[in-house]
């Protein structure tokens, strides 16, 4: 039995866990539909795909040896969430948005169009985030065993973390869904679209000021 490996799916799954931008945005998608819920935590998913290959490639310390590049696509990615956190918020004052989200819900049929915003959502949310790169860089190596070929190794670390993503995110949404009927009852939906739409903002106005403030 490989410790490392099972501890490396434990620390993994509390990174992947941890709630951030990718949550709110997942919650904010599945209280639309199930289908918008999930096709936000695969592209979620395809925005981590991103980091694990760069990780795994060792492209990823371009953004420590070019601070410059890591704070613009920091600024970029903060910049992104910020909007989609304002875009919420500003949803929450049109006196129809309570009931547009709970018809979606119900129907649960958007068109191909509408299922590929939030893919892009997930996808971009995750993706302008250049500290799951460097947070990548860092672990994976602290798993790899002296003496062991290195890529091999990360390739299979990389693939766990996609793997609980994968099973993670659309876990979530199809919760939020089950729970739909008592989520997306008028008050609780404008509630939940406030908390969402104040934690992307937050964590958007943190991603834009940090760099600034460093």
């Amino acid at each position: 039995m490989d410790t490392q490996l099972i501890a490396f799916t434990g620390v993994a799954a509390g990174m992947v866990a941890m709630p951030g931008a990718d949550f709110a945005v997942v919650v904010r998608n599945a209280l639309i539909s199930r289908r918008a819920g999930v096709a936000c935590a695969l592209g979620i998913a395809g925005g981590l795909l991103i980091h694990t290959t760069l990780a795994v490639a060792g492209v990823a310390t371009v953004l420590v040896t070019v601070p410059a590049l890591f704070r613009g696509l920091q600024l970029l990615g903060g910049a992104y969430v910020l909007y989609l956190g304002a875009r919420t918020l500003r949803g929450l004052r049109r006196a129809k948005a309570p009931a547009v989200v709970e018809a979606a819900g119900h129907g649960d049929r958007p068109g191909a169009q509408d299922a590929g915003r939030p893919l892009r959502q997930g996808f971009v949310t995750n993706a302008l985030n250049p500290k799951a790169s460097l947070t990548f860089l860092s672990l994976l190596p602290q798993f790899v065993p002296a003496g062991s070929p290195a890529m091999p190794r990360t390739l299979v670390l990389a693939l766990i973390v996609l793997a609980v993503s994968v099973v993670w995110f659309p876990t979530v949404a199809l919760l939020v869904d089950r729970l739909g009927r008592w989520l997306r009852r008028p008050g609780t939906a404008r509630a939940l679209e406030a908390i969402t739409g104040g934690a992307l903002t937050g964590l958007g106005l943190l991603l834009v000021l940090e760099p600034v403030v460093n």
